[in-house]
């Protein structure tokens, strides 16, 4: 008798070899909490941002900021509660001196034209578009996170033009990873402008920037001025620059001591190796 036909599964007989299904991707956890519903793949750098999300959540529920009862989304949404826990928490766990005169003068040494006039800046965003029907609580919820991850990553990495053609809603995500190039605020919309110039903020923004096409997270990754300015007339600015390069640097070690104790399961979040803590 000619068995080829059993042998190969084609012909439906009793005989015919089982087919053992794939096994579902294991649920990642922090300390026993999904981050995911089961059976859902995540990109790795999404689960690394609910990862991050999820350790100040537990923290803050761990320091009496956030009630016990507090829970966590399977879609990584967190409660209106969960992210004033956080803010709280953050000021409170991320003493962040302020710079010295010193500190300032060597800034402004290294950056003479620093704060000059004729300002142009290199931005690259991330939009959110707020869009008819579109839940704009948990649009905002997820633009937030995404900022909180991007303030902890490499600025000098690819982090921020990966975020970008993931999730932005602005055709520069795809075609050029968020990068606007060099822009003035003559070519901007009036209240994006007055968000993001007018200050000497470089780096990812610590803040959303909100126009009229949505929310946006956005990095100024250079300024130019058309002329030098004095030191004290940028002394104050520089502050606000050196205090946000101290507060990344706290976020990292502080985001690097709750991995290192936290129970993590299906997640690379690696204190030594993670974006988020480096």
């Amino acid at each position: 008798m000619n068995t080829s036909s059993c042998e190969s599964g084609q012909c439906g007989c009793s005989e015919a070899p089982a087919v053992t299904p794939a096994a579902a991707p294991a649920v990642a956890r922090i300390n026993g909490v999904a981050l995911h519903a089961a059976g859902e793949t995540l990109p790795a750098d999404l689960l690394r941002q609910r990862a991050c999300t999820e350790l100040l959540r537990q923290q803050a529920q761990q320091e009496g900021l956030l009630a016990q009862d507090d829970a966590p989304g399977l879609d990584g949404a967190t409660s209106e509660a969960a992210t004033q826990a956080i803010e709280a928490l953050l000021d409170r766990a991320l003493q962040v001196p302020e710079p010295g005169e010193d500190a300032c003068r060597r800034y402004h040494d290294a950056h003479p034209a620093f704060g000059g006039q004729g300002e142009r800046a290199h931005l690259r965003h991330v939009l959110f578009a707020v869009t008819p029907g579109v839940d704009v609580g948990l649009l905002r919820q997820r633009a937030e996170a995404l900022l909180l991850e991007l303030r902890c990553a490499d600025e000098g990495g690819p982090a921020f033009a990966e975020a970008a053609r993931q999730w932005s809603n602005c055709p520069s995500g795809v075609d050029n990873g968020g990068d606007l190039g060099w822009l003035t605020p003559e070519d901007c919309a009036p209240e994006f402008a007055r968000e993001v110039f007018g200050s000497q903020e470089v780096g990812v923004l610590a803040r959303l920037v909100h126009s009229r096409f949505g929310l946006h997270v956005v990095q100024v990754c250079a300024r130019k001025a058309g002329e030098p300015t004095a030191f004290d007339d940028v002394r104050a600015s520089i502050a606000l620059v050196l205090r946000q390069q101290a507060w990344v640097n706290a976020m990292r070690q502080y985001l690097q001591l709750l991995a290192g104790a936290a129970e993590v399961e299906g997640v690379d979040l690696d204190a030594a190796d993670s974006p988020l803590v480096q």
